[in-house]
């Protein structure tokens, strides 16, 4: 009913009571219209909520169709490596999961984000389903926080809700084996060196931070050591060499190098003794790393997780970086060629992987990309992990199959560059708008592609990571400390060695130099002096038993082939090991 004003004595109010009568009539009808719109709004909102509640128990949402045709690209026959749920306007749907075959981790991957963004638990849960699946893990604990993998993780109300909505419902909290190591013996874990001959010219010129001059200078130098069997074991020896060919006495084997400038020698051995006070000189030594000791799993088949830390070169975080690239080129040398295998022999993670590759030369950057090539018919597989993909060259960054993208901040104009240059790797996607997505990422989300078993790139997914089932945080230093020393690995890495080497031996040359110096006039000894009373022998010398002892023939024997044998160099110049 509407009120006509009008209406009202059968014409238009002419008196203040009829046009406030009026006036009212109207203001009542509002009033009910309002009420009625109301009533229809409620309604349609209850409405809403029953059939929204009605979707979720009967598992399907209105966004369900396009979370299920992303998951369905994931699907795999084998074992595989759950990462989360895919998420479709900020809502998660646990049936929806994103997971890496574990055939394809062999084809190598990428994690990438800003800081705070969740990389580190990411590598984590990695990390645990890979132990899980009897796959040993080696991993570089840059800030101290992986430690919470040796332990089970805390357990509450959030984590369990966070697992349910990853798809996870059996979550529980779970510790895994774990070996801590050192770069040198300044660490809390079990100290690990190499030697200088077997980490090579090219990654040390990494190290030292060398331009391509002396990189090359440092390359004959390491030669000429090599020619004349001299062992360079560690940075005396080193030193040694160079402060030989720089010396006097060394003047002509510089010359018989060609091409080295005192000068530019000097300079290396300048930056030797810095590296040697940064505490290179813990590291760089004997026993050398075995890298068959990271390829273990532990009673119950479960892969031993292998987390390096720092110790004395934490004010050269590059030394640990270019160590970790050794170790991965000693393993494709040694380790036999096993092709496409069900599941990686061994999983490599570089944390704060844009170390490796700032700053470096063409010969080591050609040497990153061969070994990341090729290593994958080794059965290892590569995890670069690091703030923006730009980090990784593009010869690198095309090896890598899998990419698990979080947020990245855009706050100046190279930050956007990075950006386009990020969304422009990614395949192409009609459900996102990876720009936007890229920079509105939550914490602990990701935007992911992986390869599948077939070895085509998944769709694009919005995922919701898991959390890890071990301890997000650190165990403490004693608790480190302890771990290692009960570790197996302690009694055979823990005491340095210093055996004979180019140091030694090129001492050796200098005391057995002839004397130099003027004969003096002495005048000549009377004729006629007695004979000495004749002595018979007493059987052999002292020195003639020592001689005749087999063991010390020998060695003699060994030294004398090492000696006369040139050092053997492979990839990134360093020195070759036997097969394994």
């Amino acid at each position: 009913m509407t009120v006509d004003p009008n209406s009202a004595g059968g014409g238009v109010p002419s008196t203040p009571a009829e046009k406030a009568k009026a006036a009212k009539a109207v203001a009542l009808e509002a009033a009910r219209i309002a009420r009625e719109a109301a009533a229809a709004a409620d309604a349609a909102e209850k409405e809403a909520i029953d059939a929204e509640a009605a979707a979720g128990a009967t598992g399907t949402s209105p966004t369900g169709g396009v979370t299920s045709s992303i998951a369905a690209g994931y699907a795999s026959h084998g074992a595989v490596l759950e990462l989360g749920s895919v998420m479709l306007d900020g809502v998660s749907d646990p049936s929806a999961r994103i997971a890496i075959p574990l055939a394809t981790l062999n084809r190598h991957g990428l994690v990438a984000g800003a800081t705070g963004t969740g990389k580190t638990k990411t590598l984590q849960g990695i990390a645990e389903q890979l132990s899980a699946a009897g796959v040993p893990v080696v991993m570089a604990d840059v800030k101290g926080d992986l430690s919470g993998l040796s332990v089970p993780g805390a357990d509450n109300e959030k984590i369990r809700s966070r697992a349910v909505d990853c798809g996870e419902s059996g979550w529980v909290p779970t510790g895994y084996p774990v070996e801590f190591l050192s770069l040198g013996t300044g660490g809390i874990g079990v100290p690990v060196r190499a030697t200088i001959t077997a980490f090579g010219p090219i990654l040390l010129s990494k190290v030292l931070e060398l331009n391509k001059t002396q990189e090359s200078t440092l390359g004959l130098i390491f030669h000429w050591a090599d020619k004349q069997g001299l062992a360079l074991l560690d940075l005396k020896d080193l030193r040694s060499v160079i402060t030989h060919l720089t010396s006097d006495e060394g003047k002509a084997d510089l010359k018989g190098i060609g091409g080295v400038s005192a000068a530019t020698a000097g300079v290396i051995l300048r930056e030797l003794v810095n590296l040697e006070a940064d505490g290179g000189d813990t590291f760089f030594g004997e026993p050398e790393l075995e890298t068959e000791d990271l390829l273990r799993v532990d009673g119950d088949g479960k892969g031993i997780v292998t987390l390096f830390e720092l110790g004395a070169q934490a004010s050269r975080p590059v030394m640990f970086s270019t160590f970790l690239m050794w170790v991965l080129a000693d393993l494709f040398q040694t380790l036999p060629e096993v092709g496409d295998i069900d599941k990686p022999k061994l999983v490599f993670i570089f944390d704060e992987a844009h170390l490796l590759f700032a700053d470096a030369s063409k010969a080591f950057l050609e040497q990153v990309e061969q070994t990341v090539k090729l290593i994958r018919s080794k059965g290892v597989g590569v995890i670069f992990c690091t703030q923006l993909p730009t980090d990784i060259p593009n010869e690198v960054l095309s090896q890598l199959g899998a990419r698990i993208q979080h947020a990245l901040r855009a706050f100046t104009p190279d930050d956007q560059k990075a950006l386009n240059k990020t969304v422009r790797t990614y395949p192409t996607t009609d459900v996102y708008d990876l720009e936007k997505a890229l920079t509105s990422l939550g914490t602990g989300e990701a935007i992911v592609t992986v390869l599948s078993e077939k070895g085509a790139p998944t769709p694009v997914a919005w995922t919701k990571i898991r959390p890890p089932r071990s301890l997000m945080d650190t165990i403490g230093n004693d608790a480190i400390s302890a771990s290692a020393s009960a570790s197996t690995l302690s009694s055979k890495y823990g005491a340095t060695i210093d055996r004979d080497s180019a140091y030694e031996r090129l001492q050796a040359r200098v005391s057995d130099a002839p004397n130099t110096d003027p004969v003096l006039d002495i005048p000549p000894l009377p004729v006629d002096l007695p004979d000495l009373p004749r002595v018979e022998p007493q059987g052999p010398s002292a020195a003639e038993r020592i001689m005749d002892n087999p063991a010390v023939k020998s060695f003699l024997r060994s030294a004398a082939s090492a000696a006369g044998r040139e050092i053997s160099r492979s990839i990134f110049g360093t020195g070759r090991r036997r097969k394994r």
